[in-house]
């Protein structure tokens, strides 16, 4: 989901299958959440909500979610209550996971800093 739209966008269709395409600059950046103070983490969270509220926004009238959503707080309970859910289930797939590659059920490679995988 993107606000707006740019030269890097495409659509194309295969088998009667719609597909929309969006290549990515190459360039990655990305902010460092372990660096964070918690005033900054709640900052930065608040601007990705908000990105993704918008790019959802445009998909569609904005009239209709503002009704669907109703005046309530109904909405951002449940939206609390999913990303709490969310946060726990992915805490116990990460202890599942490095459970299964302490025990040698799961094999890991591991590499030396800064070297490519070719």
């Amino acid at each position: 989901m993107q606000a707006a739209s740019d030269l890097f966008l495409g659509w194309t269709e295969t088998d009667s299958i719609g597909f929309y395409i969006r290549q990515l600059r190459d360039m990655k950046l990305s902010v460092n959440i372990a660096s964070l103070n918690p005033q900054r983490f709640i900052d930065y969270c608040r601007l990705c909500g908000w990105t993704l509220a918008r790019a959802h926004a445009r998909s569609g009238d904005p009239a209709q979610i503002s009704g669907y959503l109703g005046r309530g707080d109904s909405f951002e309970r449940a939206i609390a209550d999913f990303a709490e859910k969310y946060a726990d289930q992915t805490g116990q797939d990460h202890a599942a996971l490095v459970a299964a590659v302490q025990s040698g059920r799961i094999p890991v490679e591991e590499r030396s800093p800064g070297i490519d995988s070719q």
